[in-house]
């Protein structure tokens, strides 16, 4: 009992640091069947988590947030917008001396249609406990989709990118970041006019502890052999 209990607490601690696993690459470009395919998984699980939490009808994500209020303000779709957000936070990578990779390219892609795609198949519920349920539902998709894509070692997509520069110059941790960057996003998304509600309350507090816990599972359950962890130039 107190083994099982002390394990849980270790892969709820938040991590400083991105683990290598098995599927890793050397370098942002290094491309293999198996890991395309996970890094693609791991896209497809970010995208329809970031719908679910869309259509709980509770509140947006951060991100979602703000990619709807510049939806909102310029009648662009919303995977639109998300995509030209991803652009622009490229931007903010040259002083973090960030290396785009495939991963990088396919998350602006693949994640903008993913989301746009689900959004359009699944309808909001009705029930004040389901949508609560969906949200928190979405959230654990979140972290496992970006806990699985990163981990591939293809490159981080513009906004996670922008989380694991920060963690690389800081090494502060996962969960603290990832808050700090979706509180900001947050303000800036309300006042263009995005939908705000207990939803993205939790995705504030949440989202971060859910990669967090995810890369601590992925660094215990499918570890690399040699060396631990992605190191900083990713």
């Amino acid at each position: 009992m107190l083994g099982f209990l002390r394990t849980v607490r270790l892969l709820a601690t938040p991590t400083r640091v991105i683990p290598r696993t098995s599927w890793t690459a050397d370098h942002p470009w290094q491309i293999s069947i198996k890991r395309v395919a996970l890094l693609y998984f791991g896209l497809f699980l970010l995208g329809v988590g970031g719908a679910i939490v869309v259509q709980s009808g509770l509140g947006n994500a951060p991100w979602t947030v703000l990619a709807q209020g510049i939806s909102l303000q310029t009648g662009m779709t919303l995977g639109m917008a998300f995509f030209l957000t991803s652009v622009f936070v490229l931007l903010l990578w040259f002083p973090l001396k960030l290396k785009p990779g495939f991963g990088t390219l396919s998350n602006a892609i693949i994640f903008a249609v993913t989301l746009q795609t689900t959004l359009s198949l699944i309808t909001p519920p009705d029930q004040f406990l389901v949508a609560l349920l969906a949200v928190l539902g979405g959230i654990i998709l979140v972290g496992a989709g970006t806990a699985i894509y990163v981990t591939c070692g293809l490159g981080g997509g513009p906004r996670d990118g922008l989380m694991i520069g920060i963690v690389q110059k800081t090494s502060w941790r996962v969960a603290y970041i990832r808050s700090g960057i979706e509180g900001t996003v947050l303000i800036l998304g309300f006042l263009l006019g995005g939908i705000v509600g207990i939803g993205t309350v939790l995705s504030v507090f949440l989202a971060g502890w859910s990669i967090s816990i995810w890369f601590n599972l992925l660094g215990k359950y499918a570890p690399a052999t040699g060396q631990k962890f992605i190191q900083p130039e990713f």
